[in-house]
């Protein structure tokens, strides 16, 4: 995930498909007539759900210096992004349903556990979808100063949301290729970094950077490693709008891991052989960096891309959460008003509106953004997705798998284990950080706790529907 620089720091589910033969869903030969997402569109969509490029890495290097920082990005994708893509890739061949992670935990674990996925889920957009926009802002006032006066910056972020939320009406396919082209974009300039780093081996030892403010030290360096690197599930959540999604998901989140372990790491290479030291690392600072290798021109695109980056964050993150609502309104969790979507693109539009408004309300919030408050509320929906993940090869052993998680059960159980060791030690770090006044592991336990309390109420309003018979997977369903 991406970190704000450091002067915005102060501002700011069928998912289980019902019976084949409810209304809810789109016809068989509708279906068939629908745009769908491909591999390489549906591979940039995840980069953007994760990444967002290499911004959000310098405190990486400011805490832990260059050998450990880039220890660090290595070894974080393999003990953290390949379990859970590994997870990803079984569970989303299984059972490819709208809603993703919801429809596996609710299929695995019944409808209460399926409710917290998707609200922990939700309750964690809070914390990020407002950001993005902020985002896109704060490096536009890189540029034109005057965008930071007055209450301008609002309009340019509230119109940010705005074009993300038609994009996303406008269908699936849209969003897909606009993020392959924003990967292009914001990628370049990184690319430039690293193609001209060997002529400046050495040449910037002593070149003058503003001064670093940054404190964070090797242990808040892996955390935020941990943050750059999650959010893998987000894609599952749109698995009937993938072409093949059997096939496809398992190919897209490796090569997404690999795509965004290299955008991390060659850049800091590139950067380290020029001889600027660590310590001129701080959030926000990749741009000063690129200004220094190549003069003006360079920082500019940095900055550019910065931009892209939070206009593509967002965009892509709206298409995920969007589909929770719609999914949970399917299986009567939610109100039926969520379920409708556009006549021509299929986009649930209604969910795709109201979270909008939602994530706009809070863009004026003057809220602190904690990592580990993030990593804790994504966290715990992450390890019912693996808990869903066990449950399921003991309860359906002969659910079909075009993909499986190496290693048999045994194998299952294991990929789950370095996940929750890292969020054990996030959780053990969060406690010494606080939230509006409130100790940031209570904070995050009251959000978990407020998901039980939900339920009850949601239940009796709305009648969840039962879920498929364990017989019977989505994708069976879907082709019934």
């Amino acid at each position: 995930m991406l970190a704000l620089p450091a002067e915005v720091r102060e501002q700011e589910l069928s998912a289980l498909l019902p019976s084949p033969r409810s209304s809810s869903h789109t016809p068989q030969s509708a279906r068939k007539n629908l745009a769908r997402l491909t591999l390489w569109p549906l591979v940039a969509a995840t980069f953007f759900m994760v990444s967002g490029g290499t911004y959000g890495t310098e405190d990486i290097v400011h805490g832990a210096g260059y050998g450990l920082a880039v220890l660090i990005l290595i070894l974080t994708p393999l003990v953290w992004s390949l379990p859970t893509a590994f997870m990803i890739g079984e569970l989303a061949s299984a059972l490819p349903a709208e809603g993703g992670y919801y429809a596996w935990a609710r299929r695995a674990l019944g409808n209460f556990w399926g409710f917290q996925e998707a609200w922990l889920s939700l309750a964690s957009s809070v914390f990020d979808m407002a950001i993005y926009p902020t985002l896109f802002v704060a490096y536009l006032t890189r540029l034109v100063p005057s965008f930071g006066i007055g209450h301008r910056g609002e309009m340019v972020a509230l119109a940010v949301v705005v074009t993300c939320a038609a994009l996303n009406i406008a269908g699936i396919r849209v969003v897909g290729i606009t993020s392959l082209w924003l990967f292009f974009l914001l990628s370049a300039p990184f690319a430039l970094m690293v193609l001209l780093a060997p002529f400046e081996v050495g040449k910037l030892a002593h070149a003058h950077t503003a001064p670093v403010t940054s404190t964070v030290g090797l242990l808040g360096g892996t955390l935020i490693a941990m943050w750059n690197y999650m959010g893998w599930d987000n894609a599952s959540t749109i698995a009937l709008e993938v072409e093949r999604p059997q096939r496809t998901y398992p190919r897209a989140m490796l090569a997404a891991v690999l795509l965004v372990a290299l955008s991390y790491i060659l850049p800091v290479l590139a950067v380290k052989i020029t001889g600027v030291p660590g310590s001129a690392f701080e959030t926000g600072s990749w741009a000063d960096l690129a200004g220094l290798m190549a003069g003006n021109w360079l920082r500019v695109a940095l900055v550019l891309g910065g931009m892209m980056s939070g206009f593509g964050m967002f965009n892509a993150l709206v298409m995920s959460y969007s589909r929770l609502p719609l999914a949970m309104a399917q299986d009567g969790m939610l109100p039926r008003v969520f379920a409708r979507v556009h006549p021509k693109t299929r986009a649930p539009w209604v969910a795709i509106v109201v979270c909008a408004t939602g994530w706009a309300l809070c863009l004026g919030l003057g809220f602190e953004r904690l990592v580990t408050l993030d990593i804790m509320v994504y966290g715990a929906s992450l390890v019912l997705e693996f808990v869903s993940l066990v449950a399921l090869r003991i309860r359906e052993p002969n659910l079909r798998r075009d993909f499986r998680v190496p290693g048999g059960l045994a194998g299952a159980v294991l990929a789950g284990v370095f996940p929750t060791a890292l969020l054990t030690l996030a959780l053990i770090h969060s406690d010494h950080e606080t939230v509006l006044g409130m100790n940031a592991l209570l904070f995050g336990l009251s959000i978990v706790v407020a998901g039980f309390v939900i339920y009850p109420v949601t239940s009796a309003v709305w009648r969840p529907k039962p879920g498929l018979e364990l017989s019977e997977s989505p994708a069976e369903a879907a082709t019934d």
